[in-house]
């Protein structure tokens, strides 16, 4: 490890993977898993082994691994490959490789995810669209967020893009009140290289104020377990996540502790009014969800 918490060039050489500055606070959930897989010769064997000692499954129930691309077949959907037999194809690329970290962070979390897209190929195959509910879960597979509070009213500060009220007058909130945990691995990737447009889908979630008293690993297992349900078959639609710029996360970028900050309009947008009231992000998930 080099003296600014990324990997060493001699690491990312070996491993076929950019530098990774672990100490940035949005890897927190992901760090030690990555650090040491990246330690060894194969890091799809190290995330593997972490898998199997922890009995984690596929969205069927199949014993979890991370194998070489080539052992999808050609007629055979990825979901559906991950479902049946446990095995999720993985590139060398860091997409992948977050794809995996994220896999061992919210086990249950991804097997409702794979289960619901196995489940949906399963009934109606691989089509150009993919629906409105599947769309939804590709969006928060890619690029979701949880925003945890246990306080209503910055939930709905978020939702009406009231970024004074929610980084800058209730700054002092962030860590007892309210936080996020990335769940997104196209997200990670991007955050490997951050950049001040970067910006998350929220699932906004309640938590009781016992919550934030709890260790980091408690929180997510808390997590995982609440969200499972509703990726598996409860109601999803891309109208529900709410956008967040993430070096705008009180912080997880220094440059935010000016309020100034949030003053930038192109990337801390006032949002549309639509017809009937409330914020349409409609426009803004469907930008994203083409480049998932």
């Amino acid at each position: 490890m080099s003296p600014d918490g990324a990997s060493s060039p001699l690491a990312s050489t070996r491993t076929g993977l950019p530098a990774i500055n672990w100490l940035a606070p949005w890897f927190d959930a992901v760090a030690e898993r990555g650090r040491g897989a990246l330690a060894g010769a194969d890091w799809r064997e190290a995330l593997s082994a972490q898998a199997a000692a922890a009995g984690q499954v596929s969205g069927r129930g199949r014993a979890l691994r991370f194998v070489a691309p080539a052992d999808l077949p050609a007629d055979t959907a990825y979901e559906a490959y991950i479902a049946a037999t446990g095995g999720v194809p993985t590139r060398a690329n860091l997409h992948d490789f977050f794809n995996a970290l994220i896999w061992l962070t919210y086990p249950r979390g991804k097997a409702a995810l794979n289960a619901r897209q196995a489940d949906a190929i399963a009934a109606d195959g691989v089509q150009a669209t993919r629906g409105a509910a599947r769309d939804a879960a590709t969006l928060f597979d890619e690029n979701a967020v949880l925003f945890v509070c246990s306080d209503p009213t910055l939930g709905e500060a978020l939702r009406a893009f009231d970024w004074h009220t929610l980084c800058v007058a209730r700054r002092a909130d962030w860590g007892r009140a309210c936080e996020v945990q990335p769940f997104g691995h196209a997200l990670l990737e991007k955050l490997v290289a951050p950049y001040p447009s970067v910006t998350s889908h929220a699932w906004i979630m309640d938590a009781p104020h016992a919550y934030f008293g709890w260790t980091p690993l408690a929180r997510r297992a808390w997590l995982d377990a609440r969200i499972a349900p509703t990726l598996a078959s409860g109601p999803l639609t891309t109208r529900a996540f709410a956008p967040l710029p993430v070096l705008g996360i009180p912080g997880w970028w220094p440059a935010n502790d000016d309020p100034a900050y949030y003053l930038d309009s192109s990337v801390f947008r006032p949002g549309r009014r639509r017809t009937g009231g409330g914020r349409d992000g409609g426009r803004w998930a469907a930008t994203v969800l083409r480049r998932a």
